[in-house]
């Protein structure tokens, strides 16, 4: 196992898990909020989620309140909020920090391992207008950027915030993930 799935996080039922708990899955991570102008890639997420899961794709969401105090909930309120609003059955875990001091040590693996984000040209851009632009270049932009890591466990992509789940540069690169071996 690499060293990035030995890093341990807690699931919203308290206990703690992984990402080596999917070793030999492809994995797309996601930061979320609740009440982003982004929600909406929760219904997208999920149906990716239903049509590629037998094929070995997991999505993990990672509830976060980093980006002007979207994710306010507590986990059990993110929970309803995920299976009532968008009848999410992939894994979302426990609120964590993706930026700064605080930032989980997952997502500092994540963003040191793959600081390039595909797609983010225009959103960086907007960000800038509107004085958000990030502190450093690797920082998570905003909620809904997506890492991929492979069965092997190597972050192989990093995705916008804005870029779509259905994007077809994702799933392009999700079919060569799923392709490969562990």
């Amino acid at each position: 196992m690499t060293e990035i799935q030995h890093i341990p996080f807690n699931r919203m039922d308290g206990t703690t898990g992984s990402l080596g708990d999917y070793a030999g899955k492809v994995l797309l991570v996601v930061n979320t909020a609740s009440k982003c102008g982004l929600t909406p890639q929760y219904e997208a997420l999920e149906a990716l989620y239903r049509a590629r899961k037998d094929e070995g794709l997991e999505i993990l969401g990672f509830p976060a309140n980093d980006f002007m105090g979207q994710e306010p909930g507590s986990d059990a309120e993110i929970a309803s909020f995920c299976q009532l609003t968008y009848d999410v059955t992939f894994p979302v875990f426990s609120k964590i920090s993706v930026k700064g001091a605080d930032a989980h040590p997952l997502y500092r693996q994540l963003t040191a391992a793959h600081p390039a984000k595909a797609g983010a040209e225009e959103f960086l851009k907007r960000m800038a207008e509107s004085g958000l632009a990030p502190e450093r270049p690797e920082d998570v932009l905003w909620n809904f950027e997506k890492f991929l890591v492979s069965r092997k466990g190597e972050v192989i992509g990093r995705y916008s915030p804005s870029m779509k789940p259905d994007d077809a540069m994702l799933a392009g690169d999700i079919d060569r993930a799923l392709a490969e071996s562990a």
